[in-house]
């Protein structure tokens, strides 16, 4: 999960719940990458609470902040149901973020849990990104269909499509590239690689999830506001949350956009992808250092 403790002194230096108190609180909120719209509306929610229950303390206060963010960062029911089922997760996201990595330990993820897996390696705009994803597909002992650079990424899905067919593979797992800056081209591949799945293998559900890296804060945000202008997203990967002393950003996220956080990645290892966990997520934001 995030560093622990970055809102842990939050309500220190504070015996009552005055302007003050809710000025700092707005403060460090925001400066934790939480996002003024979520800051907001988790102040309006604590000022109605404090009034209507009689909240004295700042402690109370505090449990209440945490029970709120809480909910807004808890899964859906069945937000995992995807896994036990023929499925197609697409990766998306734009470069730099550690989408291939997190492709690989996906890989292995699913596969410990018994699935069978074949990746694809559609990201043929990056160099490196298909030799890397061979890498990770040797180590976790998983099937990869792959193209060479600047191959076309809807004739390596295809092919890949087909291999999990013939091979009745539970999930087929794809890399993509990820080129904002070129938005046009982008939405059309994606949309190519959508098509493809859909004639290819209509019985697979289909799971996209954009790969976020938690240190970038804001920018993170910005990049899943842009993939969902482009795409439906279901779920949120963020990277490098054992790096960053705030994580807040997943709130922000999960606020606007209504798209939950499914992993988070906590290291470079292969076993460094977790599930999410809202409950210890807020606990770990708000713990003693």
């Amino acid at each position: 999960m995030a560093k622990k403790g970055f809102f842990a002194k939050l309500f220190n230096g504070f015996s009552e719940i005055d302007d003050d108190f809710y000025d700092e609180l707005e403060e460090q909120l925001i400066l934790g990458d939480i996002g003024v719209a979520a800051t907001e509306e988790l102040i309006d929610h604590l000022k109605a609470q404090v009034r209507s229950d009689k909240i004295k303390t700042t402690d109370d206060a505090r449990a209440l902040i945490m029970a709120d963010i809480e909910e807004i960062m808890a899964l859906p029911d069945g937000a995992y149901d995807f896994e036990k089922e023929k499925c197609v997760v697409m990766a998306i996201g734009v470069n730099g973020v550690g989408k291939t990595t997190c492709v690989g330990k996906l890989a292995n993820l699913y596969k410990k849990d018994g699935s069978s897996v074949i990746l694809v390696g559609a990201d043929t705009f990056r160099a490196a990104a298909g030799d890397q994803l061979k890498i990770w597909a040797e180590r976790s002992g998983c099937y990869i269909v792959s193209g060479n650079e600047g191959a076309d990424p809807g004739s390596v899905l295809y092919d890949g499509a087909s291999a999990a067919k013939a091979r009745g593979a539970d999930i087929l797992l794809c890399d993509t590239a990820g080129r904002l800056h070129n938005k046009a081209n982008l939405m059309k591949e994606l949309a190519k690689l959508d098509k493809i799945i859909n004639s290819t293998l209509p019985e697979y559900k289909k799971q996209n999830i954009i790969v976020l890296d938690a240190a970038t804060g804001q920018n993170a945000l910005n990049q899943a506001r842009q993939f969902a202008d482009i795409m439906k997203v279901d779920a949120v990967i963020l990277t490098k949350m054992d790096g960053t002393a705030k994580g807040g950003i997943a709130v922000a996220i999960t606020r606007e956009l209504g798209v939950p956080v499914k992993y988070i990645g906590v290291g470079e290892g292969m076993e460094d992808i977790e599930r999410f966990d809202a409950k210890r997520y807020v606990q770990e934001l708000f713990a003693a250092e």
